[in-house]
């Protein structure tokens, strides 16, 4: 039997039973278990760990805890430049991609209003969600803590809000997506880029009347979909402003 130490900061503590929050607490383990193992037997999913430091030096999940150990556990940094610390994942992914469990219809669709590709389907099954993450590099987004603990999901987000508006701050400010979010250009419900459109191609795609009223129209050339900015668009622009409080497109 191997006894450490461990601490855990900030929101990692939200996973653990209260008493153990927010403060060191010694933790028994079997001989030869990694930190990673350690860590989610407690309840904490690998993908929302940042930085784990053992006795003062960075570690990455494949470190075999010892006896005596001091271990330090750190969700992501949004204010602080950790990066010459890092030893967690060797393969950072540069452009933000998503793929969202069964339960996260409406927080995928303001992804995609985003302009981020953002797969989802409401029949997806765990197995499906870890595969596709893994050929694709995609970020999984779930509040099952079970899915995000597999193996294969390297890049993962536990969703902890509820409300779809709620969820899609709490990515925007977790996740720092303001910078690189491109609004209303890929399709809401297919994922697909749109295109510009002409007027006069829109006459005979879109309502009576509609084609005399606005000057710019986008089409999804998968699903044939066209976008304008109607009631519909305007009402999401501001769904979507209220939600990049925490960060500004361009």
């Amino acid at each position: 039997m191997t006894v450490a130490e461990l601490r855990f900061y900030e929101e990692l503590n939200d996973f653990l039973v209260p008493e153990r929050r927010k403060h060191a607490f010694p933790y028994a383990c079997a001989r030869w278990a990694t930190v990673k193992n350690v860590i989610e037997a407690l309840g904490v999913p690998h993908t929302e760990v940042e930085l784990i430091l053992v006795n003062g030096e960075s570690v990455d999940f494949t470190y075999l805890v010892l006896n005596g150990d001091r271990i330090s556990v750190y969700p992501q940094f949004e204010a602080l430049d950790v990066t010459p610390l890092l030893r967690l994942r060797t393969t950072p992914l540069r452009r933000p991609r998503f793929i969202a469990d069964a339960h996260l219809g409406v927080l995928a669709k303001y992804l995609r209003a985003l302009g981020f590709d953002t797969l989802y389907r409401n029949d997806y099954l765990d197995d499906e969600v870890a595969g596709i993450a893994a050929r694709e590099s995609r970020i999984v987004l779930s509040r099952d803590r079970g899915l995000l603990m597999r193996r294969s999901i390297t890049h993962g987000c536990f969703v902890r809000a509820t409300r779809p508006l709620a969820q899609i701050e709490e990515l925007l400010r977790r996740l720092d997506l303001g910078r690189s979010a491109r609004p209303f250009t890929r399709c809401l419900v297919c994922n697909e880029g749109l295109d510009l459109l002409g007027r006069d191609e829109a006459v005979g795609r879109v309502p009576e009347g509609t084609a005399a009223c606005y000057e710019e129209f986008h089409i999804c050339r998968h699903c044939d979909r066209v976008y304008w900015a109607g009631s519909h668009f305007r009402h999401l622009r501001r769904v979507l402003d209220a939600a990049a409080s925490h960060g500004r497109w361009s």
